[in-house]
């Protein structure tokens, strides 16, 4: 009686495992932090030269460095930075 009850039983046990491992498993992939994104400041010679740390993820309070503003490379300097927290 209990070895039919288990062979009945152990295929469905096995899938709702599988599937609430795999819900754990999504959602901790879903959460990962993206690393920071490099934000640049003008060098004296060049216009997006210098390199600072910052993020691309929206924040109230802009990336600066020396004073000036930092911006991501793309479109000509254009993408803003936000400060790292």
């Amino acid at each position: 009686m209990k070895t039919t009850f288990l062979k009945s039983t152990m295929p469905f046990a096995l899938v709702a495992v599988m599937g609430i491992s795999g819900a754990f498993l999504t959602t901790s992939m879903q959460s990962a932090s993206k690393p920071p994104a490099p934000g640049y400041i003008n060098s004296t010679t060049k216009p997006c030269d210098v390199p600072v740390n910052c993020d691309s993820t929206p924040k109230p309070q802009i990336c600066e460095a020396s004073g000036q503003q930092a911006f991501g490379k793309a479109n000509n300097c254009q993408q803003v930075r936000y400060r790292l927290n």
